[in-house]
C-alpha cells in the first residue's frame, strides 16, 4: 500500500472515530434504560467507547459500564442513567466497583444535573476507585468543577440531597446509619432537571463498571416551618486557595465556631459551648483546652505569633460581658488584659506586643489597642457606626477592619496607630472580618447580602478574596453561615489554605440517621 493511501485511511479512521464518539454523546436523551426507575441513559460528553446500563429487577440493582476521560474541569464524559424531575429530592444507593480498575480516580456517582450537555451545572456524590468520596459540583454552565471532600472514605452507602438551592452529601457505614459527611454548597438549578447514576473510567481508552444497588429516589420531606423541627450541623472545613477545593475535617450536630490555625500547622482551634477545643488538621476527636474559670468563651479567640499563648474573649465574670484574657497555649489560668467590658479580641501584632480588640464604650463600638502584657487601652477609631474585626497586616504597619460608617459594612484599613484610615472595599454587599494571608498579598473575608444587617448566623454568605496588589476580588465559596464562619484569623502558616465553619439546618426527620 502506497504512502498516500496510508495517510488517507488514517485520516478516515480518525474521522470515523470522531463521528462515532459524537453519535455516542448524542444518544444520551434517546436511549431508554429498559427498566427500573430511570427514563433514559447514554453517554454524556465525548467518549470513545459506548457504555451500557443493565437492570436486575430481582436485586433492584443497576450495573453501569462507562468510559470517558474525566468528570472535571469544564466538561464531563461518562455514562448516565437518568430521570427528569422537579422539586427537592434525595437519591440513595449502595455503590461498588467491579474489577481492580485501571485508574484510582474512576468515579461512580449519584448526580443531579441541569441538562445533558457536557458542560452542564451539576452536583454529585462521587465515589472514587481509591475510596475518596466527595460532593462535586459545577456552579454554572462551562465553569470549572470543584469539590468538598468527605471525612469518610469508601462508605457502604451514599446519598445526595437537594433542598432548595443547597446540596449535601450523606454517607453510611455497614450499620446503615447515615451521617452528614461535609459542608453543603448552593447551585440555582432550574426545574425540571436530571437526576441519576453514572460511571466515568477516568481513562478514555478504558471501560469501567460499577454496581448500584438498593437505589432509592424520592421526594424530600417538605421543609418544616418551626425552627425547633431542625437540627443544626456544623462542619469545620479547609479550603485550598489556588483550587478552591474544600475538605471536611470535622462534622457534628450543634454549633461550633471560628477556627484558628496554629503556627506549627498541625492543629486547629475552635470554640463550642463556651470552651476552646483543638483538633488535628487531618481530623479526629476534638480535645478541650483548660481555660480555668473562663468557661463562657465566645468566637473571638486567637494564637500569639510565636504560638505559645492563646487569647480568649470570655463572658463568665462580673456582669457576664466579654473580657479579653491570655492563657498558655496548652491551657492554664487566664490572665486578664482588658479592664473594661464588653471587649472582643481580634488581632495580635506580629511582634507579639500589642492586641487589637473591639470595645463598646459609651454606647458605641470602636477599635482599641492594648499591650499584651496589660496596661491602658488606646482608642483607634472614633467614626459613628460599628467598627469591628481589626487584624494586623503581617508587617505590622496596618490594621485592617470592617466599618459601617458609609451606611453599610465595608473593609477599611489604618496605620497601626489609628491614622490614615482609608476604605479598601467598595460595593453594595456587606463585608466582614478581613484576614490577611501570611505574605500580606491576599485578604479573605465574609460577604453578606446587602439586605442583611450585622453579622447574624444562618445566612447565605460568600467567602471572597481580594488580591491586594490589583484589588481583584474572587468568590471562593458560597455557603450557609455567617456568625461563627470565619470571625478570627484562620490562614495556614504556608498561606495556601484557610479554615472556616459552614452550617446546615437539617430537618430532624432527615437527621435521624436511619435508612428510609
Amino acid at each position: 500500500m502506497d504512502g498516500k493511501k496510508i495517510v488517507w485511511l488514517t485520516a478516515l479512521t480518525g474521522v470515523l472515530a470522531l463521528v462515532c464518539a459524537a453519535q455516542n454523546s448524542a444518544k444520551a436523551e434517546q436511549s431508554p434504560t429498559g427498566a427500573g426507575i430511570f427514563e433514559g441513559r447514554g453517554n454524556i460528553g465525548t467518549v470513545l467507547h459506548a457504555g451500557s446500563v443493565e437492570y436486575d429487577a430481582a436485586k433492584r440493582s443497576y450495573t453501569i459500564a462507562g468510559s470517558g476521560e474525566n468528570m472535571w474541569f469544564a466538561s464531563d464524559a461518562f455514562q448516565f442513567a437518568w430521570k427528569k424531575v422537579s422539586g427537592d429530592i434525595t437519591l440513595t444507593a449502595d455503590i461498588s466497583f467491579l474489577g481492580k480498575g485501571a485508574n484510582e480516580h474512576r468515579k461512580a456517582v449519584l448526580m443531579i444535573r441541569q441538562s445533558l450537555d457536557a458542560d452542564s451545572p451539576y452536583a454529585d456524590a462521587a465515589l472514587h476507585g481509591s475510596g475518596l468520596t466527595s460532593l462535586q459540583y459545577r456552579e454554572e454552565k462551562g465553569t470549572v468543577t470543584h469539590e468538598i471532600q468527605a471525612n469518610i472514605s469508601a462508605p457502604a452507602r451514599l446519598r445526595i440531597e437537594k433542598r432548595g438551592a443547597y446540596f449535601s452529601l450523606w454517607l453510611a457505614e455497614e450499620n446503615g446509619e447515615f451521617h452528614l459527611a461535609g459542608g453543603s454548597m448552593r447551585i440555582a438549578l432550574k426545574e425540571p432537571f436530571y437526576v441519576g447514576i453514572g460511571v466515568c473510567s477516568h481513562d478514555k481508552n478504558v471501560v469501567e463498571k460499577a454496581v448500584f444497588s438498593n437505589v432509592d429516589l424520592k421526594a424530600a420531606e417538605p421543609a418544616p416551618v418551626a425552627a425547633s423541627a431542625y437540627t443544626l450541623y456544623s462542619t469545620l472545613e479547609i479550603i485550598t486557595v489556588a483550587s478552591t477545593e474544600r475538605r471536611a475535617i470535622y462534622v457534628a450536630p450543634g454549633r461550633f465556631e471560628a477556627p484558628n490555625w496554629r503556627p506549627h500547622g498541625k492543629t486547629l482551634l475552635f470554640n463550642r459551648n463556651g470552651r476552646i477545643e483543638r483538633i488535628p488538621v487531618t481530623g479526629g476527636t476534638p480535645q478541650t483546652i483548660d481555660t480555668g474559670f473562663a468557661t463562657r468563651c465566645n468566637n473571638d479567640h486567637g494564637i500569639s505569633p510565636d504560638g505559645t499563648q492563646l487569647v480568649i474573649s470570655d463572658n463568665s465574670q462580673e456582669e457576664h460581658r466579654s473580657l479579653v484574657y491570655i492563657v498558655p497555649i496548652g491551657g492554664g489560668a487566664p490572665r486578664r488584659i482588658t479592664q473594661k467590658s464588653p471587649s472582643y479580641w481580634h488581632g495580635w501584632s506580629p511582634d507579639g506586643k500589642t492586641l487589637a480588640f473591639v470595645g463598646e464604650r459609651n454606647g458605641d463600638f470602636d477599635i482599641y489597642a492594648i499591650p499584651a502584657a496589660g496596661g491602658e487601652e488606646m482608642q483607634l477609631t472614633t467614626a459613628k457606626g460599628l467598627d469591628d474585626g481589626p487584624e494586623y497586616s503581617p508587617d505590622g504597619k496596618y490594621i485592617y477592619f470592617n466599618s459601617e460608617r458609609t451606611g453599610h459594612m465595608q473593609i477599611w484599613r489604618m496605620r497601626a496607630d489609628g491614622s490614615e484610615q482609608e476604605q479598601i472595599m467598595f460595593g453594595e454587599d456587606n463585608d466582614w472580618f478581613p484576614h490577611l494571608s501570611p505574605d500580606g498579598q491576599q485578604m479573605v473575608f465574609v460577604t453578606f447580602d446587602p439586605s442583611v444587617k450585622g453579622h447574624p448566623e444562618n445566612k447565605d454568605v460568600m467567602l471572597r478574596m481580594m488580591t491586594l496588589k490589583d484589588k481583584k476580588v474572587t468568590v471562593l465559596a458560597k455557603l450557609f453561615g455567617g456568625q461563627g464562619t470565619m470571625n478570627v484569623p484562620s490562614w495556614s502558616p504556608d498561606g495556601k489554605q484557610f479554615a472556616f465553619v459552614s452550617y446546615q439546618l437539617v430537618p430532624k426527620e432527615a437527621g435521624t440517621g436511619h435508612v428510609p
